[in-house]
């Protein structure tokens, strides 16, 4: 068995997931999600799909990023 490092839960259906090279270990998708989602800069919500990003700021659709002052960015191309 392996301990989720957000919750501490130590489950036999653990999982890891790779990111950048460093290993993280969760024992459930939401806190995998809670640990190493991006933020969106506008509202703040956990980024789970594709989102958006602009010079290195993350945003979760093109109205947050409009919002935020990245106007170039479209939900549609």
């Amino acid at each position: 068995m392996a301990k989720c490092e957000h919750c501490g839960n130590d489950y036999d259906k653990s999982f890891t997931l790779t990111i950048g090279g460093k290993t993280h270990t969760f024992d459930a998708f939401e806190c995998a999600i809670a640990t190493v989602a991006p933020v969106c800069e506008h509202c703040k919500c956990r980024i789970i799909g594709h989102g958006m990003e602009s010079g290195g700021r993350y945003f979760c659709c093109a109205h947050c990023a409009h919002m935020a002052g990245a106007m170039s960015l479209k939900d549609r191309a």
